[in-house]
């Protein structure tokens, strides 16, 4: 049988099985509605081999030698798919030398099609964070901001996956960037040697070369042989070897083998891998798609079809792992696994393809957890290889941005729609009937047509996300199959129409910052099988009390306490989460002021919320003297009590006049606290014994003036060896303005016997203070502390002068075993002590020269140039007080 007959086999029997897959989802629908009338890893981050190119590249950025304008160089990386291009970027670009040698630094991820009005965007993006361009597509306009943004500034601007070699569409960037400082340089990953000679840099281009095999070797191990004993690593190390040559030098094999490999823990597994058929496969791109199909043939059948699903996001996407998971869900690939929640079923499933090496470039959240993640672009050509006849792209073309049309429409399962223009979807839409996918990127549709509904009632994930639509069509509540439905960002959607109740498989609703959006649907509560709700930056939503109906909701992202205006209204209130107990990750309640009755809190019964990761408190406006507002805030507190398994709590614009609520000494498992813009706080908790924290962050307290030891949690003298703060890593003091003294252990007994009973913050690492302009002095205890880091940053001018080395600093003997230490002298300067060595010097206002030493014990070093700022050490601004529309 030849190969296209048997795809031709396989594609009939995938259609049979969708076709029966929408017939029993109908079935279950209907039984559903009557129901309801009777009545829901880590991945390998080391590189190896690289080292000389790495130190190529880096001189390259920091030479500064010859150039003549425009003041950039230009040095591209070429080489084909696979290879490390943007690894190799990426270790210049977070080098150390490289961040302080350049005043901003840009990532942008090109890849094809070349968009410049996206590209301009990601460069402004950085540069001037805070501006609003979301509303300006006009190119000339933004390069124009461009030219402003870079003015005398040394830019390093990182141009990843460019396919497009047109200089027409290169040159009004390099027009706008000619104003940047010398210095300034632009990296370009690309596999187009044509690329290169378009920009013009043909003499700096890295050719980047295959790995040797030992590196590949040492890579292949870094991943597959993880954790095995020393014997294991002998039993495969000669079939090891064999298989590490089928990697041709290329670092994605290598990685992706490695991920098969380390779930082979026999030596026949190990010989079955090295003498596999799919050696012998004639494919395109045969180098890499090999071994990457060995590692997809490996795959459980719902690992693949969680991998293949991931086809519709674009090249270079920033895919975020809970929602990638929800819309695995959509598509009915997770099945329930014991008492595993489906959320945990697809963890599961995500960390699987972790470990395989499919997934890459991991963002973490401040707890650990990967929140994010890209897929390499060779990675998502295989899986377009394996989809070809179910998942399309079509592509705006063109000034116009035409949509282009194209055939296998009855085929189509899942279609992504990229840079569509203003206006209504392409007519070529209306003939795929058989979608069960619909998704846009980087659109612009405005009009969402009652006749296109009428053709896609196979839907069952449709992210309409960053558009401008306005309306939603009632015909919207025919889509009996839609599990998934995205209208976030569409800034001027005002109302969703009733029909949408009638959407009984919605298990995922996402509305985030439809800004002007004021009311659900009152019948939204017969949704029984929604799950997930996503309503942050709905600033003008008030959520009806049906909401409460809605008890297998495992995500509602943020409610917001509101004053009722018309008595008739019947709005979600702080009691109505009572019943709410499947709630999990992340939630925030805000206008907690307006709040009249403590037992309405009580109500809500947060203890019970056993899956909530994070809570978020906020009660804005309320900061004023009356004391029977600051007494309801304390006894609203007091009745919030969080859940024990809480790992991160925040809380903002408390007005109370003490905090200790009786159960904030008992979070024995949080690992984050945030306390910001308390107006009348003048003691800090006793938060020593928090025995997981690691992170503690005290923001805009106005009226404290003094840390004492009740900070620590310790009150009476004792013999008993006890630890303080054991886990805390990191400890940040902003914006004090009153705090004058921080106590340590005086006034406790100094005997020897007695200081071994206490320890202190053994675990801290890194201690940021920024704006306490009155303190003077540290505590004594710091000196025994492992502490890496010392940030002292703007408007602590008199602590500033009391951690110099000599000249009469006092503090310096607390101080002089830290590795590294910031001081910053005011806005625009600073001096840095690093492994040892002062490296840098400033000018004090008053102009008087803030001369530091070494720390080792030779000369004093006194370093006359100003030390160059880096965007990403500065200590971060203070944030504007919160208001009702924001």
């Amino acid at each position: 049988m030849k190969e296209v007959d048997v795809r031709y086999w396989l594609d009939s029997l995938k259609d049979v099985s969708y076709e029966m897959d929408d017939v029993l989802d109908e079935w279950s629908t209907e039984i559903l509605k009557l129901h309801i009338q009777k009545q829901e890893a880590g991945n390998a981050k080391k590189t190896f081999g690289r080292e000389v190119e790495k130190d190529i590249l880096v001189k390259k950025l920091l030479s500064e030698s010859g150039q003549a304008r425009p003041n950039f160089l230009v040095i591209p990386i070429v080489g084909m798919g696979g290879i490390g291009k943007t690894t190799l970027a990426q270790l210049a670009y977070n080098d150390e030398r490289v961040q302080a040698h350049f005043d901003n630094r840009i990532w942008v991820c090109v890849s094809d099609p070349f968009d410049e009005i996206k590209i301009a965007k990601a460069i402004i993006d950085v540069l001037k964070m805070g501006t609003n361009i979301q509303a300006s597509n006009e190119l000339q306009t933004l390069l124009e901001i461009i030219v402003e943004c870079v003015k005398g500034k040394k830019f390093l601007l990182v141009l990843d996956d460019v396919w497009n070699d047109e200089y027409r569409k290169w040159e009004p960037f390099k027009l706008a960037l000619q104003n940047g400082a010398v210095g300034s340089s632009i990296l370009v990953t690309t596999r187009k040697e044509d690329v290169a000679m378009m920009m013009g840099a043909s003499a700096d281009t890295i050719n980047l070369k295959e790995l040797s095999d030992e590196n590949c070797w040492k890579l292949f191990c870094h991943i597959a042989l993880v954790d095995r004993e020393i014997s294991e690593y002998r039993t495969f190390e000669v079939i090891g070897k064999e298989i590490v040559k089928k990697c041709k030098g290329l670092p994605l094999v290598a990685k992706t083998l490695g991920g098969l490999m380390r779930h082979k823990k026999t030596r026949k597994e190990w010989e079955d891998v090295l003498k596999s058929k799919t050696w012998e496969l004639d494919v395109v791109e045969k180098q890499v798609f090999q071994p990457l199909l060995l590692s997809y043939y490996d795959l459980a059948s719902t690992d693949k079809c969680c991998l293949l699903y991931c086809v519709i996001f674009p090249k270079g996407y920033v895919i975020e792992k809970d929602n990638l998971i929800e819309l695995w869900m959509s598509q009915n690939y997770l099945n329930l696994i014991g008492n595993k929640e489906k959320e945990e079923v697809g963890e599961t499933h995500f960390d699987n393809l972790v470990t395989r090496s499919f997934f890459q470039e991991f963002e973490k959240d401040d707890l650990g957890y990967i929140t994010r993640c890209k897929m390499h672009d060779v990675v998502h050509d295989f899986l377009q290889f394996l989809t070809k006849n179910e998942c399309f792209v079509l592509e705006g073309e063109g000034g116009n941005k035409r949509i282009m049309e194209f055939n296998g429409e009855n085929k189509a399962r899942h279609l992504t729609l990229m840079f569509a223009p203003e206006g209504a979807f392409p007519s070529s839409l209306y003939s795929c009937k058989n979608l069960r996918t619909l998704a846009t990127f980087d659109s612009n549709i405005s009009t969402f047509g009652r006749e296109l509904i009428s053709q896609l009632k196979c839907l069952r994930t449709l992210n309409l996300s960053f558009n401008s639509i306005k309306e939603v069509p009632n015909e919207v509540g025919e889509l009996a199959h839609l599990r998934y439905f995205d209208l976030s960002y569409n800034e001027d959607l005002m109302k969703l129409p009733d029909s949408v109740c009638n959407l009984m498989n919605l298990q995922t609703l996402r509305l985030i910052w439809c800004r002007t959006l004021e009311r659900l649907p009152e019948g939204i509560g017969k949704l029984i099988n929604l799950q997930h709700l996503y309503v942050m930056g709905c600033f003008r939503l008030k959520l009806p009390k049906v909401i409460a109906r809605l008890t297998s909701l495992r995500t509602l992202d943020q409610v917001r306490i509101l004053e009722v205006d018309n008595k008739k209204e019947v709005l979600f209130g702080l009691s109505d989460l009572r019943n709410l107990d499947q709630l999990r990750g992340s939630f925030r309640i805000e206008f907690l002021e307006n709040l009249k009755d403590a037992r309405q809190a009580e109500k809500a019964h947060l203890v019970n919320k056993n899956c909530l990761v994070s809570l978020e408190l906020r009660f804005f406006f309320g900061g004023t003297d009356e004391i029977p507002l600051v007494a309801s805030q304390e006894e609203t507190l007091n009745a919030l009590q969080p859940p024990p398994n809480l790992e991160s709590f925040s809380l903002y614009h408390y007005s109370g006049t003490t905090l200790r609520p009786h159960w904030m000494t008992s979070l024995n498992k949080l690992r984050i606290l945030t306390l910001g813009y308390f107006d009348y706080v003048e003691v800090l908790p006793p938060l020593g014994r928090l025995e997981s924290l690691e992170v503690l962050e005290i923001q805009d307290w106005p009226s404290l003036k003094k840390v004492g030891v009740e900070f620590l949690g310790i009150e009476t003298q004792t013999s008993s060896p006890i630890i303080l703060f054991p886990n805390l890593k990191k400890l940040v003091f902003e914006f004090l303005p009153m705090w004058e003294e921080w106590e340590g252990m005086t006034g406790w007994s100094e005997e020897e016997d007695s200081q071994k009973t206490i320890t202190i913050m053994p675990c801290l690492s890194s201690l940021q203070i920024g704006y306490c302009g009155l303190l003077k002095t540290l505590p004594n205890f710091l000196r025994n502390t492992p502490l890496k880091e010392l940030v002292i940053g703007f408007g602590c001018r008199i602590l500033a002068q009391g951690c110099q080395k000599g000249r009469g600093g006092s503090e310096w003997p607390k101080i002089s075993h830290i590795p590294n230490i910031k001081v910053w002298i005011g806005p625009s300067g600073e001096f840095v002590q690093k492994d040892g060595v002062w490296i840098g010097q400033q000018q004090t206002d008053d102009d008087e020269t803030l001369s530091v030493a070494s720390t080792s014990s030779s000369s004093g070093v006194n370093l006359g140039h100003k030390s160059t700022l880096n965007s990403n050490m500065k200590m971060k601004t203070r944030t504007p007080r919160l208001n009702s529309s924001s």
